[in-house]
């Protein structure tokens, strides 16, 4: 089949794919054509229509200012806001639909400061050749749906690749988060980046620090999220972006892992994220991506050569656990998302022994309820982790993970160890003591907590017997 054929198929998907949404998209096209302004599906929505995968948020361009724009929409959206008319963005709902509107664009940075100075443009075609890459650089007009690509998107989008319409240079020295936005698409459409724009990228790396850490989070997220989020992290640490936000992982490359396994820390990281990738169960998880991708960072700095010129990294995870809190803070994450992937970071290697025996049923205890919410996830990571090509020990590394699960599910069959408490609350304890509420009662709430994970569930009575005794020790009973 030839390119044209292949192309002229992709336009017909494109129109019909279109068809889907065109009764608003043409509804308003024509507000706007009344009006006296000019409206185009522009950017991911033309392209997400030619790969068939054309979404319910739809973007457009108009030559109308916002306060035009909100003028058109007055009357016909079901609701508007204007938290983008700085930049020229009107959002607007109508029948299930999100739109953004903005208006044309030569859209400039002044290449020193982190936010763009926006400046109204007065044609299509400039607003094209301002945007990021080909693939975002085609439009349809409505409701007449002349489609207009004057950068050869169609061609690249049909040979899967990620190009700029003018050089890359000019591109990224406007918004240098493009370099990053090029990785993420690369992690999202699986398309190859081109030599020339890697090659600028790691050129101009380093300007990726005048950019927001918010912004670089987005897209970072984004990227995690892709449907190959290796992909794109390669292209990150190979074009240097990464040591401009994501050190640690670009820093793996230098170790090599304890057992010889692999060529390195990071090819190792690399598959643990393939492989959790895998494990998901709806869809992209980015705190068990994140997890993955983090769970080793503590090994440059805890690394250490025995006599025999073993490498060991002992207590990498805690030293993980931190390195990991403090670069997503920078970035920006929410703290609940910190957490969750800090504390993964800092179980990784909890399972590691159980094979030996060790384990009690405390022990399982324990490990259900410092995992707490996120068990599942780490039960994904744990299996992920598991990267020898040693057959005969990934088998037993599974066999044994595969035996926890099922001894934490006998157990959680015999108590609730999802909601692990002691066997006496507050009130009991200060009503049996006689104290009032303070310091003392939290002190033996934790106590009594502690025996029951290393004794289970007490009765009434022993209860009672433990908490006199921890009294009596402590001096608060004679």
């Amino acid at each position: 089949m030839s390119e044209n054929s292949v192309l002229s198929t992709a336009q017909r998907n494109a129109v019909a794919e279109l068809l889907r949404v065109s009764p608003v998209a043409d509804e308003l096209g024509r507000r706007f054509t009344r009006a006296g302004h000019e409206l185009h599906l522009v950017g991911g929505s033309v392209r997400d229509a030619l790969l068939g995968r054309l979404g319910d948020d739809l973007d457009f361009c108009t030559d109308a200012h916002p306060q035009q724009t909100l003028a058109v929409l007055d009357g016909w959206a079901d609701a508007t806001w204007t938290t983008g008319a700085e930049f020229g963005t009107i959002g607007a709902a109508h029948r299930g639909l999100r739109l953004e509107i903005t208006t044309f664009r030569a859209e400039a940075y002044d290449r020193v400061s982190r936010n763009p100075v926006v400046r109204y443009g007065t044609n299509l075609l400039d607003d094209l050749r301002r945007r990021d890459f080909t693939v975002n650089a085609m439009a349809v007009s409505v409701p007449e749906h002349r489609f207009t690509d004057p950068y050869g998107g169609l061609g690249d989008l049909a040979a899967k690749v990620i190009r700029t319409p003018g050089t890359p240079e000019e591109s990224f020295a406007d918004d240098p988060l493009r370099m990053l936005r090029a990785a993420r698409f690369a992690a999202q459409l699986r398309f190859a980046v081109r030599d020339e724009v890697v090659d600028a990228m790691t050129r101009m790396s380093a300007d990726l620090g005048r950019i927001t850490p918010e912004r670089i989070r987005d897209e970072f997220t984004k990227l995690m999220c892709g449907a190959d989020p290796v992909t794109g992290l390669r292209l990150l640490v190979d074009a240097g972006l990464a040591d401009v936000f994501l050190p640690e992982v670009a820093g793996l490359r230098l170790e090599i892992d304890e057992h010889a396994q692999h060529k390195d820390v990071y090819e190792h990281t690399l598959t643990v994220v393939r492989n959790a990738v895998n494990l998901e169960d709806d869809g992209p998880d980015f705190v068990l991506r994140m997890a993955a991708l983090m769970h080793d960072v503590g090994k440059p700095a805890t690394k250490a050569i025995g006599p025999d010129g073993r490498v060991s990294f002992h207590h990498h995870e805690v030293v993980g656990a931190r390195l990991t809190k403090a670069r997503m803070r920078e970035l920006h994450y929410p703290k609940d998302v910190i957490a969750d992937v800090s504390a993964l970071v800092g179980l990784h290697l909890r399972f590691y022994g159980y094979g030996r025996g060790e384990w009690t049923d405390s022990a399982v205890r324990r490990y259900v309820t410092d995992a707490g919410e996120l068990l599942s996830r780490l039960h994904k990571l744990t299996r992920s982790d598991c990267t020898t090509r040693n057959r005969r020990k990934a088998a037993q590394l599974a066999a044994d993970y595969s035996a926890l699960e099922e001894r934490i599910e006998r157990i959680r069959a015999e108590e609730d160890l999802a909601r692990v408490r002691p066997d006496l609350d507050g009130n009991a304890i200060m009503e049996l003591l006689g104290v009032p509420p303070g310091p003392i009662v939290g002190e033996a709430w934790r106590h009594l907590k502690e025996v029951r994970l290393d004794r289970g569930p007490l009765t009434h009575d022993e209860a009672e017997a433990e908490l006199f005794r921890w009294a009596r020790d402590r001096g608060l009973l004679d």
